[in-house]
């Protein structure tokens, strides 16, 4: 069926190269050693610096995976907005560094790249905005 809105297609990644591992129980920080194409290794390290306080840190972890996610999304037929749902596991990693990367600009004091991260999750997927910014 053609989109009559002229919405792009929602964006689906291939599966994470690290998932299965984190899925096992290895450290998400050997397996991004392992795999640092792995954007969801990256955003739980993201994830688990900030939850401890380590700021710096956390941001530099979210914006690589955030990074490594924009690459994976334009191999993968991502024009630079559109749906990147949050069902597909896939895609996790990608949304949760923008939700990691939001947190972190916020606590380093840039609102500005704090409130477009929050919103370019918004509007990729409200489900995964929901889950992980309430």
């Amino acid at each position: 069926m053609t989109n009559l809105l002229g919405e792009p297609p929602e964006t689906l990644l291939p599966a994470d190269t690290g998932a299965d591992a984190i899925a096992a129980g290895d450290d998400p920080r050997a397996v991004a050693a392992a795999h640092p194409e792995s954007t969801l290794a990256w955003a739980l390290l993201a994830e688990s610096a900030l939850a401890a306080g380590d700021d710096l840190e956390g941001y530099a972890f979210a914006r690589t995976s955030y990074h490594r996610s924009l690459d994976a999304l334009r191999r993968n037929g991502w024009k630079g907005h559109g749906p990147v749902p949050w069902s597909h596991e896939a895609n996790r990693g990608f949304l949760r560094s923008l939700a990691a990367l939001a947190t972190g600009s916020e606590r380093l004091g840039d609102e500005a790249e704090a409130h477009r991260c929050r919103e370019f999750l918004r509007e990729s997927s409200l489900e995964a905005y929901a889950e992980l910014v309430g």
